[in-house]
């Protein structure tokens, strides 16, 4: 098996083109920060061949620690033998930032003896306004073969499996003594000269981008596009998916009520109802929000708008502690916090890196989507108005998106205040990525990806966490009463703590067992509800809450914990990890889980005032 590198720097294109060259789904995104893992996959058209992808770099001489981590795997894999070919991919309307980078690839190359090729990509674009590049003159240049590529059209991926045969039969070790001792200062000095002289016309596109910066970036009308743009993000949680959420439900009460009554046994068909159809089922409903998460956010890093996004969010966050680059992270922490997590090795500085950790855990994970589309259909009605833009739902959950937001920048500032570190800041920078129209296709691949990655890996915790839960709620009385089974006996014990935010010992059982993953409390609950005699009305979920005595105001309660609770054991992993300190992620757990209950509280209070 024979292996190929993919290289190049943030924003080129890269990851798209490794979807396209792969058939797999990577993280598409527009600004630095994303992409810290190696990715592979088979070669399409070539099964004996591994394309690896690696982290976007500004540089072999890396700044950041994702740069060093990117930097050093690729050192690594050219030590390889098995590895034959090397990928470097350049934005062909940005030539002379990505030259410089692709002439230290060059030079690497040659002294490792592996053969390179670069994808001059974007082409389209230059063709859309006119512009060309001098291609030809270019691989003389540098003495490297350049395919004109572009990996949002498909147009040139053909040439690459050609390219990357040609040379394997020409023989692996490829001798390019011209750049092998030439130092990073005329590197640099080459690039410059080759893209003035073969490059396309800059002020074109630039001219493009400053007509739309003027009205994104302006102080008025861009802080207005801003919080539209994240209104509309949550608005579609509810309004886009509710369509597949409502054919799921009805197609899980469709199987359940015609493959329930086929089982004989009892015990199973107990089981089949209340723990995989209630239990299990009611996540499932779930999961088309995440879906809808997963592609708009997708839409708007690819549009390139998420980096002036960051830098719309540097000033603000300079006066909690925080960077713009800690946007990345955050924004990345909206899907997932343990990707966040890895996303703030992009902050330079670190004690904003570690102020960022601190903010990550806070950000409205899709973790917490089911269970805050779970609270929020309970209690908050289902009207809309203005035609069906606006509705009462979404306005609740961008009202509880905010919450975790603000709580996390409330947090950061009283820290970044109160703790006075020594360390010394880097200077902001941060690359503008031009205006691009999103691939569609490759959006939708990855955000059924996500998707299927999200119910693969909880749901495997979910049916561990419902078997557990269907056996000591079924048991000893087989489900004739759930207050006198082992489960109603262990959730008396834990009731008193949970009594004052009005909650009985059904949903203290599912905040406990939500600390193994946040989700989970929807299949608890899912279970609970079915063990208490819901065959006729087992996936539901919300007409059973509904139903139940919980009150409003234990309902703001629980989203307002849930919105602050550090309740995923594999973000405290990840964050002892990346932090190297298992204290902090302790501390964080603890402090964030008082803090929660004290804020639950306040509410269920206030709400019960009014």
């Amino acid at each position: 098996m024979t292996r190929v590198l993919l290289i190049g720097s943030p924003n080129s294109g890269k990851s798209l083109l490794f979807n396209r060259l792969t058939g797999l789904s990577q993280k598409v995104a527009n600004f630095p920060g994303i992409t810290v893992d190696v990715a592979t996959g088979k070669l399409q058209g070539m099964d004996d061949v591994d394309l690896v992808d690696f982290p976007g770099t500004y540089s072999l001489k890396a700044i950041s620690a994702e740069e060093k981590v990117a930097v050093a795997q690729f050192e690594k894999a050219l030590e390889d033998t098995e590895v034959e070919h090397v990928l470097c991919l350049i934005d062909a309307t940005r030539l002379e930032k990505s030259l410089f980078f692709t002439l230290q690839v060059i030079r690497e190359c040659e002294q490792h003896g592996k053969a390179v090729t670069v994808l001059a990509n974007m082409i389209d674009v230059l063709e859309a306004n006119n512009l060309s590049i001098d291609l030809a003159a270019l691989e003389t240049a540098i003495h490297t073969r350049v395919i004109p590529i572009s990996a949002r059209s498909g147009k040139g991926l053909a040439d690459i499996a050609e390219q990357i045969r040609a040379a394997r039969s020409a023989g692996a070790q490829v001798q390019r003594p011209h750049l092998t001792d030439t130092p990073d200062e005329l590197l640099r000095g080459t690039a410059h000269q080759l893209a003035q002289r073969l490059g396309p016309r800059g002020d074109v596109l630039v001219r493009t981008q400053n007509r739309l910066d003027a009205f994104f970036l302006h102080s008025f009308t861009g802080g207005f596009a801003f919080f539209g743009i994240m209104y509309l993000l949550f608005q579609s949680i509810f309004t886009w998916s509710t369509p597949a959420m409502d054919a799921i439900e009805s197609s899980l009460a469709w199987m359940a009520d015609g493959i329930v009554p086929l089982i004989g046994n009892s015990i199973l068909q107990d089981f089949t109802a209340d723990a995989l159809f209630s239990g299990i089922g009611a996540f499932l409903v779930f999961v088309p929000q995440i879906f809808v998460l997963t592609f708009v956010i997708g839409l708007l890093e690819d549009s390139g708008y998420m980096a002036r996004a960051t830098l719309i969010c540097h000033k603000p966050l300079r006066y909690f502690g925080l960077t713009g680059k800690s946007f990345v992270p955050m924004l990345s922490g909206v899907a997932c916090a343990i990707p966040g997590i890895y996303a703030a090795r992009a902050v330079d500085s670190p004690r904003k890196r570690l102020l960022t950790y601190m903010a990550i855990p806070l950000m409205p994970c899709s973790a917490r989507l089911p269970v805050y589309a779970l609270l929020i259909a309970a209690f908050i009605p289902a009207e809309t108005f203005l035609g069906g833009l606006v509705g009462w739902q979404g306005l609740a959950m961008f009202g509880i998106y905010f919450f975790g937001m603000f709580m996390a920048l409330v947090i950061t500032g009283f820290v970044s205040r109160a703790r006075k570190d020594k360390f010394d800041d880097l200077p902001f920078v941060l690359e503008l990525p031009p205006y691009r129209l999103p691939g569609i296709k490759p959006l939708l691949r990855n955000a059924f990806n996500r998707a299927k990655h999200f119910v693969v890996k909880a749901g495997k915790i979910i049916f561990a966490v419902t078997l557990v839960v269907w056996v000591l709620g079924y048991f000893p009385n087989y489900g004739a009463d759930l207050g006198q089974s082992w489960l109603g006996h262990m959730g008396r014990i834990i009731e008193p703590l949970f009594a004052p935010l009005g909650l009985d010992w059904r949903y203290g059982v599912a905040i406990l067992t939500s600390f193994l993953a946040r989700e989970v409390f929807v299949g608890t609950l899912g279970t609970i509800f079915g063990i208490e005699g819901a065959e006729e009305n087992m996936v539901p979920l919300v007409q059973q809450i509904q139903g139940s005595d919980l009150t409003i105001a234990s309902g703001l309660a629980l989203l307002v914990f849930f919105a602050i609770a550090l309740q995923c054991v594999s973000t405290m992993a990840i964050l002892a990890k990346e932090s190297r300190s298992g204290t902090l992620a302790l501390k964080m757990f603890g402090a964030y889980f008082v803090l929660a209950y004290a804020m639950a509280l306040l509410v269920y209070h206030l709400a019960a005032l009014f």
